[in-house]
C-alpha cells in the first residue's frame, strides 16, 4: 500500500458536517491515482508517497476567494444569487450569468432595473418555496427550495441519487489498448508528470469540471478548454480555474470540422454541461467513442443524469440547499452553507482521479471508457459521514487519528503563490495534490478566455 500521510490542522474547513474529511479524501484519491500512474509510466519500483496537508486543501478549496488580479479581489456571487424568504420557508437562486438572471426575473415578472433585488424579494415572499422552484426552472432559471435531509431522502431524485455509486464507471466497447509511453525520469526533468502527453478536451464550466482539468494540467496533460463563442464566461472564474490550460472558442455547428480534428487526437474528453445538452452535437459518450475509439470520457453533472431532475441545471450552492446540507449547517429557520464550495472542489478532484485510473485501465485492457460523477452524489456521501463508500484505494480519511498533527490552520500562508500573466499579476492558491517528485505548480498561468487557436500544440 502506498504511504499516505495526512497533515491534520485544526481550524481547516470547519463545519457541522465532515467537510474537512471529505476534502482530504478527494484530494488523497487524486494524488494517489497520480502517484500510481506516474510510477507505472516511469518504471519505478515503488509508488511515491502521498502527502495531504489540511492547510493546502483548505486553501485550494476556496481558491476562488484567494485569487487576486492586479490586487483586485474577484466577484464570487451576484446580487441575485442568494437565499430568499418565501411564504413558507426559503429558496436559493443562482443568477451569476446574465442569461440566468434574465430568466429568473422573467419567471417572477420582475423588470430589469435598479430595483430588481427589492422586487425579487417581494415576489418570492408571496410564493411557496416549491412553487418558486418550479416556476423559475420552467423559465430556464435556477432556484431551489430549502429541504431537510429527510425531505431530500423522500424525494424521487434523492432516492435515485442514493442508489448510485460515488464514481460511476463503464466500459463502452472493445477498442484496442493505447499504451501510454514511458515518461522522463532523468535528473534534468522538472517533475514526475503522470499525465504527460495526454490530450484533454475540456468542455466544462464553473468550478468542478475546470478544477478537474486544471489538476490534469498540473500533472502534465495538454488541456484545451473549448467554449461556445456566444455563451458568456465570468473572467475571474476563468482566471482561477484556467491554470495550465489553453482556451479557445468553437461553434459546434459552424466549426464542426475544427472540433472533429481536435477530437481525432484527444485522449480524454471532459464534459460538464447539463446531461443531454451536448448529445445533439454528437457528444454523448457512445458517439464520442465511435469516432475516437479508446477515448476516456468524463461526465459531470449537478443532479446526476437520471431521475426526474436528470436534465436540470445546478450549482454547488443549490445542491447544498436541496440535499439538506444548508439546513444542517444552519437550520430550517436560518439556512447556512459549507465553509467552501466543497461539492464542486471535491467532485473535481474525484473526477481527475477517475480519469487517471481510466487511462491506466485503458492502456492495459483497451476499451473506450466513461466515468460519471454528480455533485448531488458527493453531497450524499458527505451527509452519510464520509467514512465508507469513498474513493477507490484511499484509506479512511474521516478521522484525525491516522494523521500527523500540524500547526493549526490560521490562513493560506505558504499555500499561495504569485505570477505574471496575460491577465495581469495573479495571486492564486497552489494545488493540494502532492506526491514525492511530483509537480508543485502549473507550467503556465491562465491567459485571456478564448484567445488560443483551436489546435493541439
Amino acid at each position: 500500500m502506498t504511504d499516505i500521510t495526512y497533515v491534520v490542522r485544526k481550524g481547516a474547513l470547519e463545519g457541522r458536517l465532515p467537510v474537512r474529511e471529505l476534502a482530504r479524501s478527494c484530494v488523497g484519491a487524486c494524488a494517489l491515482a497520480a502517484a500510481e500512474l506516474g510510477a507505472r509510466r516511469a518504471g519505478l519500483a515503488k509508488v511515491p508517497g502521498v502527502r495531504v496537508d489540511d492547510g493546502a486543501v483548505a486553501t485550494a478549496f476556496v481558491s476562488e476567494r484567494h485569487l487576486l488580479v492586479d490586487g483586485r479581489a474577484p466577484v464570487t456571487f451576484a446580487p441575485l444569487s442568494r437565499f430568499w424568504r418565501t411564504a413558507d420557508g426559503w429558496v436559493r437562486t443562482h443568477a451569476n450569468y446574465p442569461h440566468h438572471r434574465a430568466r429568473l426575473l422573467a419567471a417572477l415578472g420582475v423588470r430589469e432595473d435598479e430595483r430588481a433585488v427589492t422586487a425579487v424579494e417581494a415576489a418570492l415572499a408571496e410564493r411557496s418555496a416549491l412553487e418558486a422552484e418550479e416556476a423559475v426552472y420552467a423559465a430556464g432559471g435556477l432556484a431551489v427550495a430549502l429541504r431537510t435531509p429527510e425531505e431530500w431522502a423522500a424525494h424521487e431524485q434523492g432516492a435515485a441519487v442514493a442508489g448510485r455509486p460515488l464514481v460511476e464507471r463503464e466500459r463502452l466497447d472493445s477498442a484496442r489498448a493505447r499504451a501510454l509511453p514511458p515518461i522522463d525520469t532523468a535528473p534534468s526533468a522538472p517533475a514526475l508528470l503522470p499525465a504527460a502527453g495526454v490530450r484533454v478536451l475540456d468542455l466544462t464550466r464553473v468550478i468542478a469540471g475546470p478544477v478537474a482539468t486544471r489538476t490534469l494540467a498540473l500533472l502534465g496533460a495538454e488541456v484545451l478548454r473549448v467554449d461556445a463563442p456566444r455563451l458568456p464566461e465570468l473572467p475571474d472564474q476563468h482566471a482561477d480555474t484556467g491554470f495550465g490550460k489553453r482556451s479557445t472558442t468553437l461553434d459546434l455547428v459552424a466549426d464542426r470540422r475544427a472540433f472533429e480534428e481536435l477530437l481525432a487526437a484527444a485522449d480524454v474528453v471532459v464534459t460538464g454541461y447539463r446531461p443531454g445538452a451536448l448529445d445533439r452535437f454528437g457528444l454523448s459518450a457512445q458517439a464520442l467513442a465511435e469516432r475516437r475509439p479508446g477515448v476516456v470520457v468524463a461526465q459531470l453533472s449537478a443532479w446526476g443524469g437520471y431521475g426526474p431532475w436528470g436534465g436540470r441545471r445546478g450549482f454547488d450552492s443549490l445542491v447544498q440547499v436541496a440535499t439538506g446540507i444548508a439546513a444542517v449547517e444552519g437550520s430550517v429557520e436560518e439556512p447556512g452553507a459549507l465553509p467552501a464550495q466543497a461539492l464542486d472542489h471535491g467532485t473535481g478532484y474525484l473526477l481527475a482521479a477517475a480519469v487517471l485510473r481510466a487511462l491506466a485501465e485503458q492502456s492495459d485492457e483497451g476499451g473506450s471508457r466513461v466515468v460519471r460523477l454528480a455533485l448531488a452524489r458527493t453531497a450524499r456521501w458527505l451527509m452519510d459521514g464520509v467514512g465508507t463508500g469513498g474513493p477507490e484505494g484511499v484509506p479512511d480519511a474521516g478521522s484525525d487519528a491516522g494523521g500527523v498533527e500540524g500547526a493549526p490552520y490560521d490562513g493560506p500562508g505558504s499555500w499561495l503563490a504569485e505570477t505574471d500573466s496575460g491577465l495581469g499579476r495573479l495571486r492564486y492558491a497552489l494545488s493540494p495534490v502532492f506526491f514525492e517528485g511530483g509537480p508543485v505548480d502549473w507550467a503556465r498561468p491562465p491567459g485571456p478566455w478564448g484567445a488560443d487557436a483551436p489546435r493541439w500544440s
